[in-house]
This record gives C-alpha cells, structure tokens and sequence, in this order.
C-alpha cells in the first residue's frame, strides 16, 4: 500500500494505492459520508491480486482530503469528477476502469460521460441512473432512520457513533450475519483519522453541477457493469435495474440479499464479476 496527495489547485485529495502501477488501473470512488476506508483494505489488496492498480481517496470533506465550511460545501458532483481525473492525471494514468458506489456511482457516471475516453471500463455499485426519474425511494424504514440524522449533533462523537451504527445496519445484507464489533471499529477508525468527521454531512448539500446538458446515464458509450443488492434499502434493486436497461450492453450482477454495503460475503461475487468485467474488454 503506497499514500500519495493529489493536488487539485487549492483542493487536496488523499489517495491510497495497491497493487502494481504495470497492472491496469482501477479506480474506486466511494459514497456520501464515507471515506476511502470504506473500500476496505483487504477488499483492494483482492482486487490489486487479479491484476489491477488499485486507487482508492478520500473524497472532498471526508478523511484526510480537503474539507470546506461546515454546512457551506463550495462544489459539485461535477467538481467531484474531476478530482477523480485529476487522480488519474496525478498517477499519468490515461485510462482506468472506474468503480463508483452510492453517490460514487453518480460521480463516476459523470466521469464517463464527461471523459469517456479516461475510461476503460465503469462499474456502479448500489447507486441509481442519472436523467432517470420515477424510481422508488428509500424503503420506510430506513426513510424513518435517516430522518433523525436531521436533529443530530454531528459534533458529539457519541451520538455519531450511534446514529452511524444504526445506519450500517439498516443498510446490512439480509443473506449474511451483520458484523456489529468490525463496524464498530471501522467507524471508529473513520472518525479518528477524519479531518472533521461532521464535515461529511456536506455530501448531501452538493448540488449536480454548472451541465450545459441533462447528464443521462442512457448516453454512456462504455462497457458497464452494475452491481446491486436485492435488499438494497436506499436504493432498491429498480434503480440498479434501470441503469443496466439504459445501457446497450450492460451486465447486471444482482447480489440476493444484499444490502447498501461490501459485505465479506459477497466479496467473491463482486471481485469475481469486477474481474471478468475488465477481462471481457
């Protein structure tokens, strides 16, 4: 494993990589709240050992990557693509398969659309379609849940700590046991290393961005892969089913019982179905 800061500017991203910079370059860019953490370490090292170059960062207000006023993020989705190409510009990679999850699936969507020629192959996890509406929405329960984050002081890390544990099992499988003490320790860890841990609540104020066009995911020109769990309580298996129909081409990989996560579990499956997908172009 190997750190180096990517500069942007006045923007710093932190990244991390695996693997051999030979090997294809593989991309990772995770969802709201959620650092490179979230893309576990022995999750990359499995990925780097099929033969990629494994980048995972920290994006804008999470880990150590630059952090702006609480409450008052100053980019977009749009700006959160291109740190994403200026990661690859920082390595001088030309092209890599991109992997985007949750709202990583948006900002890689938007990198394929608005850099097609970076990418190699795209791959989003648990995430939705841009430019498709009608979808369905959080499931109640879990709409309950995050209703609270409202009213929450994300400066007590005791209430943090709690609200983010309900979270990771409100998102959990339904086909595997829900680790409570590993998401414990990984949610510990993500707050201990974080610049400003309540500074990732600015994720849900980041607005699309300045498009002279509606983005839409039916004119990706790309080999796409989608992954999505069948219990996925955020965004239900439709959104994942929708974006494979937009996509002449695209391969669906249901995970049966997967929820809004990288269970262990289903590490197989998904780095299997990853592989094959780079494989196959």
């Amino acid at each position: 494993m190997a750190v180096l800061t990517i500069r942007r500017g006045e923007v710093e991203i932190a990244t991390e990589t695996f693997g051999h910079p030979i090997d294809p370059a593989l991309l990772l860019i995770m969802g709201a709240m959620a650092s490179m953490l979230w893309w576990p370490e022995e999750f990359c090292e499995q990925l780097a050992a099929r033969g990629h170059f494994v980048i995972r960062y920290d994006n804008r207000d999470t880990g150590l990557s630059t952090i702006d006023p609480l409450g008052k993020p100053g980019y977009t989705l749009s700006d959160m693509a291109q740190d994403a190409v200026a990661i690859l510009d920082g390595y001088g990679i030309k092209t890599a398969d991109i992997i985007g999850m949750s709202m990583g699936g948006f900002v890689a969507q938007r990198v394929a659309l608005s850099h097609r020629a970076r990418v190699r192959t795209l791959t989003i996890i648990s995430s939705s379609p841009l430019g498709i509406d009608g979808l369905p929405g959080f499931t109640d329960a879990y709409n309950a849940h995050a209703a609270t984050a409202e009213t929450l002081d994300w400066t007590d890390r005791e209430s943090v700590t709690g609200f983010m544990m309900r979270d990771v099992r409100m998102i959990a499988s339904t086909a595997h046991p829900h680790d409570e003490a590993a998401a414990l320790q990984l949610i510990e860890h993500d707050m201990d290393r974080a610049r400003s841990f309540a500074n990732a609540t600015n994720h849900f104020l980041v607005e699309g961005g300045d498009d002279k066009k509606q983005l839409a995911a039916a004119d990706l020109h790309v080999p796409l892969l989608v992954i999505h769990g069948t219990s996925d309580p955020i965004f239900p298996l439709a959104h994942g089913e929708a974006l494979a129909n937009a996509v002449a081409g695209a391969k669906l990989e249901r995970i049966e019982g997967g929820g809004h996560e990288l269970h262990r579990n289903d590490w197989p499956q998904i780095i299997g179905a990853i592989a094959a997908h780079g494989a196959a172009a």
